[in-house]
Formats: C-alpha cells, sequence, structure tokens
C-alpha cells in the first residue's frame, strides 16, 4: 500500500471523483424536477456542460496529490427544453377535450451523456433512487406511461438494452438518426424529428446557387455522418460540385484546429472559402473551436441547427462565424410559447434547481444554500428575455419543438388508448391509473394528429412527411450582435424549379469582401471558351482552351463547344452562330461592275477596231496581214470578252455550261487564228528564198482554224457527257458566306480543255519566236510574238492564282485572265496597226512597201 502511494506522489496521478464542490447546493448528474400527476412522463435532457477543477489535498515537499473535480454548469439555452415540456404538459392539462379528468405530469432528470454514466443512469431510474440497485425498485406504484430521451443517438440507443427489458416507449427529440430507425433493433424507440434526407440536396442547392464548386466537408465521423456524406458526395456528382477535402471527426477529443485543416495546404488557401459542416450538439468541433480560441474569420460555414456555432463557442470568437448560412427544420412558430417564457421565474417553479442557479448566475438573484431556492424577494422579477443572445434564446428550437410534439404524441395515443378501454376502469378510480406502458405502444407506432400549431405529426412507419428546411444567416456584426434572420427556405416535395428559395441581398457575408464570396478550384470558363480537365485532378479543377473554328460555347463552363451549322459560321468571339450572307460574283458588286464594264467596254474596242479595219479594208497595211484572218480574230476576240459576262451574276445550269464551253471553244478560235497568221507570215516570207524548190503551199493556213476548233468541240462535248458543270453552294470556302459559283464538274476534263488551249498557245509562240527577224515592214512577226508572249503570261500567272482564291474572287481572278489575255492580243496586235492607219497614214501607202510582198 506503501508503495503504491508513493507511486501516486511522484507521479501526481490524479484520481477522479465525482462528487460536487458544494454537495449542498450545486448541479450534479443526479438533480430532477418532479411535477405529479395522474400520468408521468419520464424526461431525461443533457442540461449541464461540464468542466474539470483540481482541488490540491495533499502536499508533502515538491510533490502534491490532487484529485480532479466535475464542476456542473447549466446553459440557459438547454434549459428550453423544461420550459417546452412545461408548457406542453400546462396546454394539455388546460385542454378540456385532450385526457379529460387526467393531469398530465413528468419526471425530468439531468443527465451527462457519457458512456460510463448511461447504464448506471437508466437503473438508477428504474431504481427511484440516488443509488443504482439493479432488479430493485422502490417506487410503490406506476405511473410511468412514457420516456422522451436525447438529444444523440447514443443515450437513446444504450438506455433502450434496460428500458426495453420493461417495454418502455421511448420518444426521442434529437435529429433523425437512420440507426434508430431500425424497428427490429429498436422496436421501442419512436423519433420525433423527420427523416432528413432532403438535406444534402438543400446544401448542394445553395452552392448550385451560388456557383461554389470547391468546397471543404467536416463531418462527424458515425453512421449518420457517413449516410449524410454518402448523399452530399452524391447530389455534389450530380451538380459538378467537388470536394476540397473531407474531414470526418472523431468521437475522440483528438484534434485540433490545426490538425484539423492541414490534409492539404491548398486547403487555407485563397479558393477554399466554403466550409460544410455536419456535426451533432456535442461534436467534437466544439471542443476544437473552445481549444483553439479563435478561427480564421475569412470563411463561409454552413451548417445545421443542430451544430448551431452561434450558441456553441465562447462569446469572444464569434465574429469568426459572422455569416455563417444555417439550414433548420421548418416548423411554425408558437406564438404562446415566447409569452410563456416570460411567465417562467423561480416563484412559479420553487422546486426547480436549474432555474434558481440561472436567476442566480445570469440575473444576480440572491441564493438560499440552506433550501437551494433562490429568495422570494427577486425570484419573481427578471425573466429569461433579458438574457443576451448567446445565453438564451427566445426563438423555439428544433430540439424543444420536438419535445413538444413527443408529450403531446404520448398525451394523444394515451387519449385513444382509454377511449378503446374506457371499461376497464371505473371512472371513479381514475385517479390511481395503474397499467403496464407497453399497451401504449399499439396506438403510439400509429398516432397522427395536427399540434395546437396546425402542423402535421405522424409516428407512423409510413407517414413520413418530407422536410421542409429554413435558411438561416447568423448576423454578429458588431460583434455581440447575435442576429439569426431568415434567408430562404428550401423545400423538397416543390417542383425542382421551385425547391429553393433564397433573397440574397439579406446576406450578410463573413469574407472581406461585401459580395458573394467565390469558392472554386478554377475559375470559370467565360462563354466562347471550354473546359479541359486538369490531369490527376478531381473534375472542378481544369483549364479554359478556345473553341476550334467555327465553333462555339455560348454558357459558362462549357465541357465542349457546339459546331455551328453549315449555313451559319461563328462570331468572333465564338459565342454564338451567325447565319452565312450569300454571295456571288454579282453585277452589283464593285467588282462584278468594274468587271463586266470592262467586257463591254473591251468588246466595244474591239468592234471599232474591226470597223477600222473594213473601212480601210483597201489600204496595204490591212491587206499585208491577211484581211480574212484578223476579220475572224477581231470577231473572236469580240467573243472572248463577251464570254466572261456569263461568269458574272447569280449562277445557275446554263450559265456554268455556256461559260466553259464558250471560254472553250471561243479562246481556241483567237489563239489557232493567231497561229493561222503566224503560220501565213513564215510562208510569205520562206517561199521566196533563194534556192527553194518549192513553195509551202501544199496546206492553207486557213484550215488550221477548223481543225484546232473542231478538236477543241470534242473535248469539250466528252466534258459535257461526262460530268458537265453545275450550280455548286460552298459555305466553307470563305467565312461567314455561302458562295454560290459553277463547278467544273470534271476537274480532269477542264484541265484538259485548259491544256489544249495552253498547247495551242504554246505552239503559237514557238512559231512567232521562230519567225520574229522576217525582214517585215510592219513588224508582224514581232507583234505577234510579243501578243503571245502576253497571253501565255497571264495564263500561267492564272494557275497559281486561281488555285490560292476562294468564292467569288475565284471566278474574278478567271474572268480577269479572260479579259486581260484578250486585251493583250487586241493590243499588241492591231493598236499598232490603228495607229498607222489612223495617225500615220503614209507609211501605210504603197510607197512604204518597197521591197515587200503583200499576202492576199
Amino acid at each position: 500500500m506503501l508503495i503504491f502511494v508513493s507511486v501516486l506522489l511522484f507521479l501526481n496521478f490524479p484520481v477522479a471523483s465525482c462528487e460536487p464542490i458544494n454537495p449542498g447546493c450545486s448541479l450534479g448528474m443526479a438533480d430532477a424536477i418532479f411535477q405529479d400527476g395522474d400520468v408521468l412522463v419520464d424526461c431525461h435532457f443533457v442540461l449541464l456542460t461540464v468542466s474539470i477543477a483540481l482541488q490540491k489535498i495533499f502536499h508533502f515537499l515538491r510533490f502534491h496529490l490532487s484529485f480532479p473535480m466535475f464542476i456542473y454548469r447549466i446553459h440557459p439555452n438547454k434549459y428550453q427544453y423544461v420550459i417546452a415540456l412545461n408548457f406542453a404538459i400546462e396546454e394539455i392539462n388546460k385542454n378540456i377535450h385532450l385526457l379529460p379528468n387526467i393531469s398530465l405530469g413528468y419526471d425530468m432528470y439531468s443527465i451527462v451523456q457519457y458512456q460510463a454514466t448511461i447504464l448506471e443512469h437508466s437503473i438508477r431510474f428504474l431504481t427511484g433512487l440516488k443509488e443504482a440497485i439493479p432488479n430493485y425498485t422502490c417506487r410503490k406504484e406506476s405511473k410511468l406511461i412514457a420516456v422522451v430521451t436525447g438529444t444523440s443517438w447514443e443515450f437513446p440507443s444504450r438506455i433502450s438494452t434496460i428500458l426495453g427489458l420493461y417495454k418502455y416507449p421511448q420518444l426521442t427529440f434529437g435529429p433523425f438518426d437512420p440507426m434508430l430507425s431500425d424497428h427490429v433493433k429498436f422496436p421501442f424507440i419512436y423519433q420525433m424529428a423527420p427523416e432528413d434526407t432532403s438535406l444534402a440536396l438543400g446544401m448542394v442547392s445553395l452552392m448550385v446557387h451560388f456557383s461554389w464548386t470547391w468546397v471543404g466537408l467536416i463531418i462527424t465521423e458515425n453512421e449518420k455522418g457517413i449516410k449524410f456524406l454518402s448523399d452530399l458526395k452524391r447530389e455534389m456528382k450530380k451538380n459538378s460540385v467537388c470536394a476540397a477535402f473531407v474531414q470526418m471527426l472523431s468521437l475522440k477529443y483528438r484534434y485540433n484546429w490545426n490538425d484539423l485543416l492541414s490534409t492539404d495546404p491548398a486547403i487555407m488557401g485563397e479558393m477554399v472559402k466554403v466550409f460544410i459542416v455536419f456535426a451533432d450538439i456535442d461534436s467534437t468541433l466544439v471542443v476544437i473551436f473552445k481549444a483553439s480560441g479563435q478561427v480564421d474569420p475569412w470563411r463561409v460555414w454552413v451548417t445545421t441547427s443542430q451544430w448551431d456555432i452561434a450558441s456553441s463557442v465562447r462569446h469572444f470568437i464569434l465574429d469568426s462565424f459572422h455569416g455563417t448560412l444555417i439550414f433548420s427544420q421548418h416548423h411554425p412558430e408558437i406564438s404562446a410559447f415566447k409569452d410563456f417564457i416570460q411567465t417562467v421565474n423561480p416563484s412559479k417553479y420553487p422546486d426547480d434547481i436549474f432555474l434558481s442557479h440561472i436567476w442566480k448566475m445570469y440575473l444576480n438573484c440572491p441564493f438560499s444554500r440552506v433550501y437551494c431556492k433562490t429568495l422570494k424577494t427577486c425570484s419573481s422579477n427578471g425573466s429569461l428575455a433579458l438574457l443576451p443572445w448567446h445565453r438564451f434564446d427566445m426563438d423555439m428550437s428544433e430540439e424543444s419543438y420536438h419535445i413538444y410534439n413527443a408529450v403531446y404524441a404520448v398525451a394523444h395515443s394515451l387519449h385513444e388508448m382509454l377511449q378503446e378501454h374506457a371499461d376497464v376502469q371505473p371512472v371513479k378510480s381514475r385517479k390511481r391509473l395503474v397499467f403496464s406502458p407497453c399497451r401504449l405502444h399499439p396506438f403510439l407506432k400509429n398516432i397522427q394528429f395536427n399540434n395546437p400549431s396546425g402542423d402535421k405529426v405522424d409516428l407512423s412507419h409510413t407517414g413520413k412527411l418530407e422536410t421542409k428546411y429554413d435558411i438561416f444567416n447568423f448576423w454578429n456584426f458588431p460583434q455581440g450582435l447575435g442576429l439569426k434572420v431568415k434567408v430562404g427556405t428550401f423545400s423538397s416535395f416543390l417542383p425542382r424549379n421551385k425547391q429553393f428559395s433564397l433573397s440574397d441581398g439579406m446576406i450578410e457575408w463573413g469574407t472581406k469582401d461585401k459580395q458573394t464570396p467565390l469558392s472554386v478550384c478554377s475559375t470559370s470558363c467565360a462563354p466562347g471558351l471550354m473546359k479541359s480537365p486538369q490531369e490527376g485532378k478531381a473534375s472542378c479543377c481544369f483549364d479554359c482552351h478556345p473553341c476550334l473554328e467555327n465553333e462555339i460555347s455560348n454558357e459558362t463552363d462549357s465541357i465542349q463547344c457546339i459546331k455551328c451549322p453549315d449555313d451559319q459560321y461563328a462570331n468572333t468571339e465564338q459565342t454564338h452562330c451567325i447565319p452565312k450572307a450569300v454571295t456571288f460574283l454579282a453585277y452589283e458588286d464593285p467588282l462584278g461592275m468594274a468587271l463586266a464594264c470592262m467586257a463591254l467596254c473591251f468588246s466595244a474596242l474591239t468592234a471599232l477596231v474591226l470597223g477600222v479595219f473594213v473601212k480601210h479594208h483597201e489600204t496595204p497595211i490591212v491587206k499585208a496581214n491577211n484581211r480574212t484572218l484578223s476579220y475572224i480574230l477581231l470577231i473572236s476576240l469580240i467573243l472572248c470578252f463577251l464570254c466572261s459576262l456569263p461568269f458574272i451574276g447569280l449562277p445557275n445550269m446554263a450559265t456554268c455550261i455556256l461559260q466553259q464551253m464558250s471560254f472553250g471553244v471561243v479562246f481556241t478560235i483567237a489563239v489557232s487564228t493567231v497561229l493561222a497568221k503566224t503560220v501565213t507570215v513564215v510562208l510569205a516570207f520562206r517561199s521566196t528564198v533563194p534556192g527553194r524548190r518549192m513553195r509551202w503551199i501544199l496546206v492553207s493556213p486557213n484550215l488550221i482554224i477548223p481543225i484546232c476548233t473542231l478538236i477543241q468541240m470534242v473535248l469539250c462535248a466528252i466534258w459535257l457527257g461526262a460530268s458537265a458543270p453545275f450550280v455548286d453552294i460552298n459555305a466553307h470556302n470563305e467565312r461567314g458566306h455561302i458562295t454560290i459559283m459553277c463547278n467544273k464538274g470534271s476537274a480532269t476534263a477542264f484541265y484538259c480543255v485548259l491544256g489544249y488551249l495552253g498547247f495551242l498557245a504554246m505552239g503559237t509562240l514557238t512559231v512567232a519566236f521562230w519567225a520574229r527577224n522576217l525582214p517585215d515592214i510592219f513588224n508582224e512577226a514581232k507583234f505577234l510574238t510579243f501578243s503571245m508572249l502576253v497571253f501565255c503570261s497571264v495564263w500561267v500567272t492564272f494557275l497559281p492564282v486561281y488555285h490560292s482564291t476562294k468564292g467569288k474572287v475565284m471566278v474574278a481572278v478567271e474572268v480577269f485572265s479572260i479579259l486581260a489575255s484578250s486585251a493583250g492580243l487586241l493590243g499588241c496586235i492591231f493598236v499598232p496597226k490603228c495607229y498607222i492607219i489612223l495617225i500615220r497614214p503614209k507609211n501605210g501607202s504603197f510607197k512604204g512597201l518597197r521591197g515587200t510582198r503583200v499576202c492576199k
């Protein structure tokens, strides 16, 4: 024994004691309130908060021995449970239609919700003494009809192992717990709170409303918390909301505030501004906050009334939770309850030790330690309404409302049972009603009624009502204001678009900015951009990339871009599609009008040159240039200029065929005529060279034109038969335009016609170049050479330019090439001759033709 005491002295080992400091009047877990009645409802409430004080009882040298002393203090907000109980009992006893001639009373026990004391408390209750004696009772007669317990699952589930043996009905007033809904394991437990299956949907609706996609989750690690987390993650996934972290709170007190939010460096960064808290009234999180002394104020807290931070932490850190959004199960206001609170004082309830302590602690009322009561001189003065908000809330809490309904449920069930068994006992013996509580179960499990406020109460298994939530905003700025303002509602039973209602303008935020805080992993992608997930990160973390060409995104955070239809194109911002303008080389366009005017002007000029040649057909210069071939060439050039007109205007099947066929045939005639003129010059001079034995008169040059033209016409006929040109609508060549133009049909046939024309041109150029130095006074060979050089240069340039353009510009390039090449032939061959005929007629007389031959 000496060794044991020595070890204790050395280690300063604390030995627990459950005796209060002042056993006479101090609060303890054995304190109770009793109100007599014909029938009693037994109530077990957690009213006290517990603190520990070390009392030094022995000191020797440097060693001392201390015992931890448990000090119990009552919190006025929890005392509202007792007020709700009294309020319901007195209403029922005054109601002549409910339990007439029967008074309802109660036994109220203060409990400390620790595992070690729960079973002891249940045995003490059955014993009827302060000391727990198993299988023994001091109660002479039992008036007990039901037990009301709460608030968390732990006390009802554990006490039911003892009370269940006697089949006592247990009504819990805490939040709905899925563990207690197991009617096989807990057949005698009835939960007053409706099932909160829509809470997760309501919170996610709030996140979606404010576009919060990156939130932290702090949840109690029990079956209810795990069930809520599962529901919450399912709804978050549906609505593209991600959890930055999930912190499960163990039932053991093993966290501090720094450890709580140290799982990821990004959690304390600027991106996570919103924390979802799902915890019980006596959660570990409360201990963490109290131990930490401060919380980062630049956060938004979303929680439930079961963990109301406004009344759970010390006053001087409440400003850290300014702007908290609280989901509370909706219940109607009971106006008479606030009036009833005004009447509550120690004079009205002299045996209520808890109320006497509240008056002593918070209203400075003198207290008699002999009788454990307040003095009559002040006990009737004052009111709980005078207490500050963080001490006592005048509004009925969820738990108090469930206590109120639980008492009414017992009363209605007992009323129905007595009506059904009215003949069991005569009326005169009603004052000593004795019956087994188990007889109440058939009525209690199916009870449905409307309480005095008109709210429906249903304890049947199939009649659970959908929960409606009120959303409150906690205002505590300036510090100490402490208001909970209703800012919205959530009702899962309404249509989807009407379930969530919120007044944004009424909300006070706890962040630095007055605007709605932003809590996202990545900034939203504006319209015109699409989301690209970041590898290895949550879906809410993404990069923004612009849409591809002719694709749009007209919504924020688009997952993919939408391609515009063929008849539309994307605007510069790529936010919406614009109808494309129909375009073609029209006469009304400046370009089309200019080309048409050029074609007509050149045609008129060519006709004028033809008129000059016809008028001066007897002049030597006209005769020397082979009048017939000159007339053919001038007429073909007029047609070449005019064949460009079908390229202008709205295309149709006729113009598409005409423009290509006319171009190929007419230009073949023109080029073959130039070839004939070149051959004529060569024959005219080479046949007179001395030493020649015979003239080149075997084949007439005029036959070149029909032969070459016939070949081209055969190629055109093959083209028409194989794949004729047709009208084509091209919506992709030119941005913002739908181009109507003629499709060549067979590209091979087109290039064959163009290649044949190029072959003739190159042949003509070769012959002309060979004859360029012949002794010709009018330089006919040189003019033909230069004209064909210009012609070939135009069409060689045409090919790359034609393929590098799109839309109506492509058509304009072809028209311009036709006009330029025709103008080259006209200018190089006939302009010098017209100059001589009209300006220098003397140079074209026979005197100037000495030593020359004229070829007729």
